[in-house]
């Protein structure tokens, strides 16, 4: 059924992509509305693709692999994601049984969260990509508030938990070169 559902989403993530670029839509309500929607259904695509298969072996280790953590830190305060990261602790993420479903809270769990890391940063880091191609298009076909709008729909549904990934699995690398 995730395949099914992955596969319906992305058909509706090409057929409004298609919409979008075919109508002259000036309503800012139906921009945002259709921006939100297209962020949506391509995320929602590759996330119940990753439910159901293991498309983070789709990336290498070395893309996992986080060799500047520095850097990485740097960005993460910047761009201040611990307050994403708090919002979604008070939202999705609030009930203790899903944080479990995660990691268990003993040493063993911590590779069952490394792969979830993993997993969740593949659902996250394909559409992002996706949908800043799609950002760059629709400029240069002259619909610069879609890009815009989809742009900062695509920048808190996807980079912000690509960074939280990211840090996640930082502070395991740590974790696991303590034990090594």
């Amino acid at each position: 059924m995730l395949i099914l559902g992955a596969l319906f989403l992305g058909y509706q993530s090409i057929r409004l992509t298609q919409f979008i670029i075919e109508l002259d839509i000036k309503s800012i309500w139906l921009i945002l509305l259709l921006s939100w929607m297209l962020s949506l259904f391509i995320t929602g695509f590759f996330a119940l693709f990753g439910f159901a298969l293991p498309t983070q072996r789709l990336l290498t280790n070395q893309y996992y692999y986080i060799s500047n953590p520095k850097k990485l830190n740097a960005v993460y305060r910047f761009l201040q994601v611990n307050l994403f990261r708090n919002l979604l602790l008070l939202t999705l993420w609030r009930s203790k049984k899903m944080q479990k479903g995660h990691f268990s809270g003993v040493k063993a769990g911590l590779d069952q969260l490394e792969l979830q890391s993993k997993k969740s940063e593949f659902g996250h880091v394909v559409p992002f990509v996706i949908t800043v191609a799609i950002s760059l298009y629709l400029v240069v076909i002259d619909k610069g508030l879609f890009a815009i709008c989809i742009s900062v729909f695509n920048l808190v549904g996807n980079l912000y938990p690509v960074l939280l990934q990211r840090h996640h699995r930082m502070r395991l690398q740590k974790i696991s070169n303590r034990k090594n």
